[in-house]
């Protein structure tokens, strides 16, 4: 994920080391330091007995945990950082015995997915336990684990950062035409909100012909998103440009009028962190109408840094996407609104820091404990 890769890759007061099952992406991700953790040739077996059979989560076999074990071991790492929940509770045998601190991180869907069974709260309550510190991304999704078992005074919030030197803060002139360029830049789906988005813009579109709605991003819900345009008759009025990279997402941040990212809660309890694209978009000056969902509230302030509205309340999103295009000093106001409060909190060189800190006070204690044990001896 580019978020986790952008992290990773400015840390500079610590060396990381990435450890990962394989490759992927290298020219996306283009990080040196990669070493590969040897799989179990038995991992279809695990699949099928945790997955399919027992319905728990899937966690490590030794052949796993004596591999990265020895990486850790040459590579002279003093602490691991494990990205993503789920994947602290498959490596949960390696902190039975870990020879480092290891600390945690959860990002949205690894909060409450997946967490059902007594077999995986026991798991996760181990993992709380059993880890030098607990981040997340949000105080959203910090009290959503607080909720889970965590005792609040393991958990720290790292946001994810934006690059400010990319995504620079652009003045937008009214369109001619009310040729408004509305845009949404997420995964396809259901937490995202889409299917509300496409109706919201079909009420809009009624007034203003001209105006056009672009989603950018994949996911397994484009076929559907794409026969409700046809339903909804705006099919023409709507692009759906696939996964576009990073200099054309950011062309399309400064050429939109508007961001739309209604957020929602699905059956399944997945919530969000604070959308990276959201983030984005606020920091080049897009005005947003978004959703009180997840952490987004702790980054869009109703009426100062963009607009929010209850999930799934599309008649309240239509209502806000008319007002904006007819308050032309409103549109600015939260353009420039949004841009500040991404720079006051989550500018990325100021989240790196902040993770360094981390590293280095847990690395130190770690050592500390070491220090007493061995002069105890």
């Amino acid at each position: 994920m580019l978020h986790v890769y952008r992290q990773v890759a400015g840390l500079r007061r610590v060396s990381p080391v990435v450890l990962a099952f394989k490759r992927e992406n290298p020219d996306r991700f283009p990080f040196p330091n990669i070493r590969l953790v040897k799989r179990s040739r038995l991992r279809w077996l695990r699949r099928v007995w945790n997955v399919q059979i027992r319905k728990t989560p899937q966690q490590a076999y030794r052949t796993e945990l004596n591999s990265i074990r020895r990486l850790l071991s040459a590579e002279g790492c003093e602490l691991l950082h494990i990205y993503f929940g789920n994947n602290g509770v498959f490596w949960l045998p390696l902190l039975r015995q870990s020879p480092v601190p290891v600390i945690v991180s959860f990002h949205g869907a690894d909060v409450h997915t997946k967490v059902g069974s007594k077999t995986a709260r026991r798991m996760l309550a181990e993992l709380f336990d059993r880890s030098a510190g607990i981040l997340a991304r949000s105080k959203s999704l910090g009290a959503a684990l607080t909720e889970l078992g965590c005792p609040p005074s393991k958990i720290s919030i790292q946001h994810a950062g934006i690059p400010l030197n990319t995504f620079r803060f652009a003045q937008r002139p009214k369109p001619a035409n009310g040729a408004w360029q509305f845009l949404q830049a997420c995964r396809l789906i259901e937490k995202k909100g889409l299917n509300s988005t496409l109706h919201a813009f079909a009420i809009f579109s009624e007034k203003h012909p001209h105006a056009r709605l672009t989603i950018a991003g994949e996911g397994p819900l484009r076929e559907s998103l794409e026969q409700l345009a046809i339903k909804l008759d705006v099919a023409d009025r709507v692009f759906f440009a696939g996964f576009v990279n990073q200099a054309t997402l950011l062309t399309l941040y400064q050429s939109s009028h508007l961001f739309v990212h209604p957020s929602e809660k699905p059956p399944d309890g997945d919530r969000e962190g604070i959308p990276n694209s959201l983030l984005e978009a606020m920091a080049t000056g897009l005005p947003c109408v978004a959703t009180t969902h997840g952490g987004i509230p702790e980054a869009v302030i109703h009426m100062k840094s963009g607009i929010l509205v209850n999930e799934s309340d599309r008649e309240a999103i239509n209502h806000w996407l008319e007002r904006l295009v007819c308050d032309d000093a409103l549109r600015e106001d939260l353009g420039r609104g949004a841009a500040a409060a991404v720079k006051a909190n989550f500018d990325l060189a100021d989240q790196i820091r902040q993770l360094e800190d981390f590293y280095l006070r847990v690395a130190s204690l770690h050592r500390q404990s070491l220090t007493g044990k061995n002069s105890h001896a």
